[in-house]
This record gives structure tokens, sequence and C-alpha cells, in this order.
């Protein structure tokens, strides 16, 4: 077996698998698996920098996993950033950081790279289900971008968008610093035609219709699904492979944006970091499913840090 560790960091949160693989199948047993919300991207999309305290929350959580990663003795670690540090124009100071803390240097990888991961990380256990049809459209709401990937057995055709739940939030329902609760009709519906911008752009390079399965990954998909079984804490194995019907997403959105900060809170599968951007990531999951006519969302816990992880396996082999 081969120990390796897969670090995502995201616009919203940075996330950690340490697994065996297998080195003939490249199948992973997990040995730890962690998130934190740090939100690297806060301000970026008004500022094109990475905020100081947004850099030392980062890098706090990556001293956090550098120890982990130590504990458990991995081989191999790879260090993937997607948008936010895309966007940065001090991203070396992010590089430099994250280099001096884990050893490794982190790749701030292009959206076409991000989506081809997690395509490979969310349908690797689902291509051999009779029930699940193909061509399959891959959705992954980050906090900064979106990535749509088609595809059967391999990437067909993919393409990364700015919109995701953290852009959206502070494009639109920002006012003087605090976000609107709730926000109005009006910032709702700009945000909206910012993502319907946004599918337009996507479905110049993906075939948006021609897919038979919608899957859906991170946060927002899996949160959305939580508060449909209704459960009474965040539960991994409850959310993985679970079906939202897209009556309970227009309901959920709905709920979402017309609910104050308070009110999500409450909510008892709800990770904290995730309250005031819940709403607009619900949206542009509701935009998705209109525009592609899909029924349900196939919900899926493995995503781009499990494609990191395969990708660390087999460069071992």
């Amino acid at each position: 077996m081969t120990r390796v560790a897969a670090v995502d960091c995201g616009t919203n949160s940075i996330r950690l698998l340490v697994a065996d693989a297998d080195p003939a199948t490249g199948e992973l047993t997990d040995l730890d698996r962690r998130m934190t919300i740090v939100r690297l991207g806060q301000g970026v999309d008004r500022t094109g920098r990475l905020a100081p305290e947004a850099l030392e929350r980062t890098f706090a959580a990556c001293r956090e996993y550098a120890g982990i990663i130590k504990r458990h003795g991995a081989e191999r670690v790879r260090f993937v950033a997607t948008s936010a540090s895309r966007d940065a124009e001090n991203r070396a100071d992010f590089v430099r950081g994250v280099l001096d803390i884990l050893g490794v240097e982190p790749e701030v990888i292009t959206g076409d790279q991000e989506a081809a991961l997690s395509f490979t990380g969310a349908t690797r256990e689902l291509t051999g289900r009779a029930d699940l049809h193909r061509p399959f459209l891959v959705v992954d709401i980050g906090g900064g971008s979106t990535e749509f990937v088609v595809g059967d057995d391999r990437v067909r055709a993919a393409r990364s968008v700015d919109v995701g739940c953290v852009r959206m939030t502070e494009r639109h329902l920002v006012v003087d610093g605090a976000v609107t609760d709730p926000p109005t009709e009006e910032q709702i519906a700009a945000m909206r035609a910012d993502i319907e911008a946004a599918l337009d752009l996507a479905g110049e390079t993906v075939p948006l219709g021609e897919a038979r399965t919608l899957v859906g990954l991170a946060g927002t998909v899996t949160t959305i699904s939580a508060i449909a079984q209704d459960l009474p804490e965040y539960d991994s194995e409850a959310i993985h492979h679970s079906r939202v019907t897209r009556a309970q997403v227009d309901e959920i959105t709905a709920r979402l944006l017309h609910s104050t900060h308070a009110e999500r809170a409450a909510i008892p599968a709800m990770h904290p970091g995730r309250v005031d951007v819940i709403g607009a990531g619900a949206l542009v999951l509701r935009t998705i499913m209109e525009r592609t006519g899909a029924a349900e969302v196939v919900v899926s816990e493995h995503d781009i840090l499990d494609g990191i992880a395969h990708s660390c396996a087999a460069g071992a082999r």
C-alpha cells in the first residue's frame, strides 16, 4: 500500500485526506478526512488580492494538517489550490507560506485541471452502477467557481466558470460590509442573472443537455442533502450517494434565501462557515437543475480531494 496525503484548498475551505492506496487498483482506504473553513477568498473578487487575515487562517490550518500528515507517515503529498489563488495578485505569498509549512509547493491548477480531478473523484464509484445512466454531468459548486464536467468513463468536456457561493454572496449580497439578511428580491434576481450568464458560458463548451445523471459535489450540495433528509447532524454516510429531487432543491433554496442568519444557523447540519453563503450556493444548484432539466441530483462526498489522492497513488505506481 502507498500512503498518500491530498490537500484541496479552495475559496471557502481547505480539506485534507490521508489514505492508503492499493498499488494495483488505486482504491483508497481513508485514514483521516477533514475540512476547515478558512475563507481564503475573502474579498478577492473585489480587491484581486488575498487578505492577510485570510492567509493566516489558511496557514493555521496548514500547520494543523502538517502535524496530521507527519503522524500518519504519508509517503506522497499533493497540495492543490483552486479559484481564489488563481485570481489573486499576491498568490506568491500564499505559495511561499504553504511551502514553508508543508514542504510541498501548492499547485495552482487551471479550471480544466480542477474539473478533471473532480470528475475522477466523483465518478470512480459510480461507473458500474446499473441504476445510473451515462453520461454523467459532474457539477462542483465551490466558493469562487463552479466546474462542469461531462463524461462517461473519462472526461469528454469541461468548463470552469466564476460563480460560487462566496463570490456570489460578496458580489451581490454584501452591503456596507455586511451580508443582507435576508436578501432582497432585487439582489436575488441580480445573482440569478449572473449565474444564468455563467451557464451560457459553460454551455459553449460542455453539452449540458446531453447528461443523463447529474452528480453534485462540495459543501453546498452535501448540506442541501442533509437538510432534505432532516438529519439531526451532518452525517457523511447518509449524505454520500443520496438523491435530492428538483422539488426538494426548489423548496430548500427558497427557504434559505428568505431566512435570517439565525434561522440558517439553527439548521442542525449547517456548518457555521456556510451560514452566510449557503443561499447563494443553493441558487446556483437550482439554476443548474432548471437549465439541464435534471429531475434529481446524486450527491457525492467524494470529489476533487479523492481525485487528488488518486493522482498521488497513480504517480507512485
